[in-house]
């Protein structure tokens, strides 16, 4: 009984004092590997390799890695959600970080506004990962992720945080560090983590700022942290690290004024970086499309439905009538003068800038292998996989671009 007690002190002063416990301790549990999905808001490949990211090159190196296309648009909420769905904007219903829904006339979504973002409707066009996992007994923890506010289908992760801006990138981790400290019955297998310093850094600095790099340090250490927790737990673990899109700088000059298309007029409009929409009001349709769709420098418009193909964009009903996407590196300027943001992003999802990162490592991941460019939607099937669930038909992707990657 004193040895047991003695052990069980020592643990405790371990964990109290940041130290790793003894190999013997950590090991008593024979854990099985828990899935972690962690993502890096727009983080681009190229950033990777450059000192800035001793660890995450040392998981690529060790793992599988690759860059990967975003879905359109390449705006956060609708990439988060087609990661963990396996489903385009386009048919998951999270068609932009605002939007609005014939069936609710004068009510807009925006991602600052938790009554919206916690509201079941907008999300229930698609089952997200978790919702799925739970249905099958499967727990899981959600440090912040798009969607994961919302009792989705009724259901919501097993343990979950509401976002808040001003929980750092620590705090961030050591939830889902104290998460997998739980007796197993009550331990999550499949957890998020998401981090957004980076995209904000870039946003307002500049991709490729020292405010950028500088965030992108901290966040590669904190991930060295999530390593060394878990090697201390014992915990085997799936990591999968991802970005949902990349970042593109915009020089000052680089501002399309919006007023030369919005007219409150005859339609409302809704900008969000490098694209803006437009809902005709009644009867103005026609005015609305001679105004929008007149060829202009910097930028292009479509109808919902005239959309180039390869965006996969414009039959959900969400999508407004019309659509003006900046070129790459211009924005529309931000109203009410405000000061305008060095990076953006948002743009066709064909553009290198655009990519996003992909990086796998863990037991069930070969050592050292490459990733041929893929689409973002098929990290959802991946998941399913590592966790134990069967293949869903009707998704937009597979695991098929993992087949060589996995053991």
């Amino acid at each position: 009984m004193k040895s047991l007690l003695a052990a069980a002190a020592l643990l405790l002063s371990g964990c109290v004092a940041g130290a790793s416990p003894p190999a013997t301790i950590a090991n008593v549990e024979r854990r099985p590997p828990v899935t972690i999905l962690v993502s890096i808001d727009g983080l681009r490949p190229d950033s990777l390799g450059r000192g800035d990211t001793p660890v995450l090159d040392v998981l690529a190196t060790a793992g599988a890695a690759g860059a990967m296309r975003p879905s359109f648009p390449a705006n956060t909420f609708p990439n988060h959600y087609t990661l963990v769905t396996g489903l385009r904007p386009d048919r998951h219903g999270v068609v932009d970080n605002t939007m609005e829904d014939p069936a609710r006339p004068g009510v807009r979504f925006t991602i600052g506004d938790p009554k919206q973002n916690r509201d079941r409707f907008w999300w229930e066009g698609a089952e997200p990962i978790w919702v799925t996992a739970e249905r099958a007994g499967i727990r899981a923890g959600t440090m912040f992720w798009p969607g994961t506010e919302a009792a989705i289908g009724g259901v919501r992760p097993s343990v979950w945080v509401p976002y808040v801006a001003d929980i750092g990138s620590a705090e961030r981790v050591r939830f889902v560090l104290d998460w997998l400290r739980r007796p197993e019955t009550e331990r999550p297998r499949l957890l998020t983590l998401y981090f957004d310093q980076v995209d904000k850094a870039a946003h307002e600095q500049g991709y490729g700022s020292p405010e950028q790099t500088e965030a992108t340090r901290e966040i590669d250490a904190q991930i060295g942290v999530l390593r060394d927790g878990l090697a201390a737990l014992g915990q085997p673990a799936n990591l999968v690290v991802v970005s949902d899109h990349g970042m593109a700088p915009v020089p000052p000059t680089h501002l399309i004024d919006p007023a030369d298309i919005a007219d409150e007029a005859i339609m409302r409009t809704a900008q969000g970086g490098p694209i803006l929409y437009a809902w005709p009001k009644p009867g103005a349709e026609a005015a609305v499309a001679a105004r929008v769709l007149r060829p202009r420098a910097h930028l292009r418009c479509w109808r919902r439905g005239e959309l180039p193909a390869r965006f996969r964009f414009g039959r959900h009903p969400r999508v407004p009538p019309f659509l003006c996407m900046a070129d790459l590196g211009w924005r529309f300027a931000v109203p009410g003068g405000r000061a305008y943001l060095k990076g953006e992003h948002g743009y066709d999802p064909a553009e290198p800038s655009m990519r996003a990162i992909f990086i796998a490592n863990g037991p069930a991941f070969r050592p050292g292998r490459r990733v041929a460019e893929f689409d973002n939607v098929s990290v959802a099937p991946l998941l399913r996989r590592l966790i134990g669930l069967p293949p869903a038909p009707g998704l937009d992707g597979t695991a098929a671009p993992f087949n060589k990657v996995l053991r």
